[in-house]
């Protein structure tokens, strides 16, 4: 199949301690679609630490068109007991909304995939909230939602009270 030449091409490639700004900027406006802006606190900071740090505990890829960051990949790998094997967890999955359309969420999910296959995981995961209209997206390249499962989560204070 030819490309089609009005849409440019997407470039994926694995982020550097130099787009640390770029992948706060893609992750607050990420924060801002979701309607959790006022849940952010990571800093410029605690991004470099994590991704690119003594220790690191993520990693990301850069969506780029013509040179220009169009969206990102934040992902870790989490264990499948049930499998016996890793999984790559996405942590999250962004396109700037004056890219979206172009095939940049494509490439970042097929990305993510290849590196999923090359590295022996047993499932890739996500979690996206029940409004947002890239569920659609998301199950159009093959994904299944997970009606039986629910989700729970402690914050800091909540791992504080539990841990005492």
């Amino acid at each position: 199949m030819e490309q089609d030449l009005s849409i440019p091409p997407v470039i994926i490639r694995p982020a550097t301690e130099i787009d640390t700004a770029q992948i706060m900027i893609f992750i607050r406006s990420l924060a801002e679609f979701e309607k959790l802006a006022h849940t952010l606190t990571a800093t410029e900071d605690d991004m470099k630490t994590s991704l690119f740090g003594k220790e690191p505990c993520v990693e990301a890829v850069i969506a780029e068109i013509n040179n220009n960051p169009a969206g990102l990949a934040l992902y870790f790998h989490n264990f499948a007991a049930y499998i016996g094997k890793r999984g790559l967890y996405i942590e999250a999955i962004y396109v700037d909304s004056k890219y979206r359309g172009l095939g940049v969420g494509e490439a970042l999910l097929k990305h993510c995939a290849k590196i999923a296959k090359e590295r022996d995981c047993g499932t890739m995961d996500w979690v996206v909230l029940d409004w947002n209209p890239a569920r659609k997206f998301y199950e159009k390249m093959g994904a299944k939602a997970e009606d039986e499962w629910v989700v729970h989560t402690l914050d800091a204070k909540g791992i504080d009270e539990l841990a005492e």
